[in-house]
């Protein structure tokens, strides 16, 4: 490295013109992790200069998002609050005589505008990328470049340039979009004296298929990210593998263990694809951390109200199908889908039933049925109410199971306390139920038999 690490300075400097997407959060990432590391300081910088595409509620999207992942910065600043700085580099340009003002010709019929150019000198630029190497632009075929519409109206190049310098960044970390970038700025920076800094470029993020990413591939903004219950943990160590690794094959990476591991050198050259099965396999795996009072309330604010209700009522009930809950989903996001298909409203009010779904398999006669619907009945009712859990349920009727065929005794218990095709085992479903409620579903399940 050429310059001392102990005064890192990285920013992230989005354009308000977009909601805050997962490229952007791994280049705002791999920047704080950077500056956490060595103990420097990460800048976050509203780039708004473009006034007709820059929106207030982008910025308040990526402010939201950049919060909720925990990505936070030490300053903060907006272009749109910096003219005056600005002009005053362009004025100085102007005075050295590195740029001009110079009149247009008309895009259409009408007064000839003047903007502000760069004199470029014309020569190779080279620059080392931590991540890719020595990197080399001819730049005379840029010509004499735009840095301004006028001294009230900076471009993009030539904003970023001067933030930079005067914000103290020392390491540029950005995605590879931005390389062709580059040489222009390296001109400007030599023009208004200013250091270099270092540079990292990040690989494209791509589709499964090799193709740009999109919304269709999974790639949604953070909020949505948020809004269908994914986790912060779970993005962030996504997003840090997408295109860095700690140089081995771990897969769950905190917060604190990426900042003692992240390295510019150990960036990946080639693109990083998205993978959203991984990434639900990680939230997954952080959704298990929650303690069960915790989980319960993100399950319970995504119930519809009337299953909230029941839920409240029946808070015994509902503890116990927390774990189960969690066992069967990815994201909390798809609570409220299973919840409004009905998945769990049979904890908490007795189904009805199919005659026919009693039934097991080839055994079609509802008199057999009956017949070991009333002999679980009987072993259970024997249980002990204290003992009356998964186990001893289990220890009353396997034997019998066994004896007359698993699947036609079971098949009807499990489909008697539930009324649907799939769920828990019936041991299960009998120790959330009660001994009380258990019975009452199988005699329930008999009469609709003898029908």
């Amino acid at each position: 490295m050429s310059q001392d690490t102990k005064n890192v300075v990285t920013r992230f400097a989005p354009s308000p013109t977009g909601v805050l997407h997962i490229g952007s959060v791994r280049t705002a990432l791999y920047s704080w992790l950077y500056a956490r590391q060595n103990k420097g300081k990460f800048i976050l910088r509203i780039e708004d200069t473009d006034k007709e595409r820059s929106k207030k509620e982008y910025e308040e999207n990526i402010l939201d998002g950049l919060s909720w992942l925990g990505i936070t910065h030490d300053e903060f600043y907006r272009q749109s609050e910096r003219g005056d700085v600005y002009k005053r580099h362009l004025e100085k340009l102007i005075a050295d005589g590195v740029a001009y003002v110079s009149k247009e010709e008309p895009a259409l019929e009408g007064q000839r505008s003047t903007v502000i150019r760069f004199k470029n000198p014309g020569r190779t630029v080279t620059f080392r990328d931590e991540a890719r190497g020595d990197i080399s632009f001819d730049t005379t075929e840029l010509g004499d470049f735009v840095i301004a519409k006028d001294f009230e109206s900076p471009l993009y190049h030539f904003a970023v340039v001067v933030d930079d310098f005067e914000m103290g960044v020392t390491h540029i970390i950005r995605g590879d979009d931005a390389i062709s970038n580059t040489p222009r700025q390296i001109l400007i920076q030599e023009a208004i004296g200013a250091p270099r800094p270092i540079y990292a470029h990040l690989p494209m993020i791509l589709a499964p298929d090799k193709s740009k990413l999109s919304k269709r591939h999974g790639a949604l903004a953070v909020t949505e990210y948020r809004e269908e219950g994914y986790l912060p943990e779970a993005i962030l160590n996504f997003v840090a593998l997408m295109g860095w690794n700690p140089g081995n094959d771990q897969e769950i990476i905190s917060l604190d263990e990426m900042i003692k591991l992240f390295t510019l050198e150990k960036i990946q050259k080639g693109g990083a694809v998205f993978n959203i099965d991984k990434l639900k396999w990680l939230n997954k795996h952080y959704l298990k951390l929650f303690s069960l009072e915790k989980a319960g309330e993100e399950i319970l604010a995504r119930f519809p109200e009337t299953l909230k209700i029941k839920a409240h009522s029946e808070a015994k009930i509902f503890k116990k199908i927390v774990p189960i809950i969690i066992d069967h989903i990815t994201s909390f996001g798809e609570v409220r889908a299973l919840a409004e298909a009905g998945e769990y409203e049979y904890f908490f009010e007795d189904p009805a039933y199919l005659k026919e779904k009693l039934l097991w398999k080839d055994e079609q006669d509802s008199e057999v049925a009956i017949q070991k619907l009333k002999k679980i009945a009987l072993l259970i009712s024997n249980i002990d109410d204290v003992l009356f859990a998964s186990e001893a349920i289990k220890s009353a009727v396997w034997d019998y199971a066994t004896e007359a065929g698993r699947g036609s005794v079971l098949w009807p218990m499990r489909y008697a306390l539930s009324g649907r095709d799939k769920s828990p085992d019936p041991f299960t479903l009998a120790d959330i139920l009660g001994k009380e409620t258990t019975i009452r579903r199988i005699n329930s399940a008999i009469k609709t038999l003898e029908e």
